[in-house]
């Protein structure tokens, strides 16, 4: 673990002991880092905000956890990065029930599904075609708003008929 990954954990565990662990409260969080009301942070504005968690960062710590962050490469963390950085990583029983969903999709096993994989049974116009890291994105999101494995598997089981 580098030290980007020391401060997202100290991150996390300081949201979740304020109440923050969920995406209302995390989001809440962010809106008052955003001193500016820009919609996103600057690496000062994440500092500031760490500093008030107790969590003191120097000038190049915050730029390098923003860095990583910054998955558009703007300079910036918007909300969708902030949010996607603390959410807590899936167990293996869900990335497994994750991957056979995407798995029963791609048809054609190249790792990528496509509207010929999927004709007759979506409509892909909006999005013709996700990789397995948007699929997992997309269901790490929902992972954090549903408390047990047990349940998660259940859902994703039963959504997708495996």
């Amino acid at each position: 673990m580098d030290a980007v990954d020391t401060i997202v954990e100290k991150l996390r565990a300081q949201c979740v002991a304020r109440g923050s662990s969920g995406i209302q409260g995390l989001a809440r969080f962010f809106r008052r880092l955003d001193r500016d009301r820009s919609r996103s942070l600057d690496a000062e504005e994440f500092r500031r905000g760490l500093a008030e968690l107790g969590l003191l960062l120097g000038e190049a710590e915050a730029q390098a956890v923003c860095q990583r962050w910054d998955r558009d490469g703007s300079g910036m963390l918007d909300l969708e990065e902030f949010l996607r950085a603390l959410r807590p990583p899936m167990s293996q029983a869900r990335e497994a029930v994750i991957a056979a969903a995407f798995a029963k999709l791609d048809r054609s096993g190249d790792g990528v599904v496509t509207v010929e994989d999927l004709r007759g049974v979506y409509s892909g116009r909006a999005h013709p075609k996700v990789t397995l890291a948007e699929f997992q994105d997309y269901y790490s999101g929902l992972s954090t708003s549903v408390d047990t494995d047990q349940e998660f598997v259940a859902i994703v089981t039963s959504a997708w008929r495996l």
